[in-house]
């Protein structure tokens, strides 16, 4: 069932034209606003590169559904597949999550902050990501004439039934640039077991307004131990 999701993710994207974007590819973190009532918001990179403690990966593909089903709320399903040189092939960080603007502020065109919340099911993969776990995240954005910022702050109970934290922060260039520089630093930490700190750094070039690309390049340190990644993808609405 992984594979067939992703799967039509990628059809989605290569034979559905876009109506709207949102553009907040390629982060780990996300911002306090969700998909229009009735529309499908996509986030999808059709390919994309790794290199850890496994070895070199092909990530393809990684998707990201959301659904618009109430006002200022949304279901999201997400996941990854991912192809290792030695001929390996597995869907990790698959997850089901509610998310919800609790306030409205300069995302969603009013004066202040906004906030919003994401509670996330992590789903079992397939050959990676046994067990099940839960994640909650408290979520701030505002923008600005000079740019936006995006605060993630998360608690998780991970899929071996650990206890971890997240924070997030996202920084972005102004959003009337058609190429705007981007920047994500990060925290995760699963408690005795799993530390890590990334800096992401990459642009989102907005084609048109229902059609924008990103391109980014990651580096962390997972327990003192480097991962890299280059991320490439799109993000689009079908009304």
């Amino acid at each position: 069932m992984a594979r067939r999701l992703l799967a039509l993710a990628l059809l989605a994207g290569m034979s559905i034209w876009p109506a709207q974007v949102f553009a907040y590819r390629p982060f780990d973190s996300t911002d306090a606003a969700v998909a229009d009532r009735g529309a499908f918001e996509v986030e999808l990179s059709p390919l994309s590169f790794r290199h850890d403690d496994d070895g070199p990966a092909w990530i393809a593909p990684s998707a990201r559904l959301n659904y618009g089903f109430a006002e200022d709320w949304e279901v999201v399903l997400e996941g990854q597949a991912e192809h290792f040189s030695h001929g390996r092939s597995r869907v990790a960080d698959s997850a089901l999550s509610l998310k919800g603007v609790l306030d409205e502020g300069s995302l969603q065109e009013k004066e202040g902050w906004s906030l919003a919340t994401e509670g996330s099911i992590l789903l079992p993969g397939i050959h990676a990501d046994d067990g099940a776990g839960f994640e909650w995240t408290g979520i701030a954005s505002r923008r600005w004439d000079w740019g936006a910022v995006h605060v993630n702050i998360a608690a998780e109970l991970t899929r071996d039934q650990k206890l971890g934290t997240f924070l997030g922060l996202i920084v972005e260039g102004p959003e009337d640039w058609p190429v705007r520089p981007v920047a994500e630093v990060n925290y995760q930490r699963e408690f005795s077991t799993f530390e890590e700190a990334s800096v992401l750094l990459g642009a989102i070039w907005k084609v048109r307004d229902h059609l924008a690309f990103d391109l980014g390049f990651r580096h962390a340190w997972v327990n003192h131990r480097p991962d890299e990644q280059v991320r490439a993808g799109v993000t689009f609405e079908i009304d």
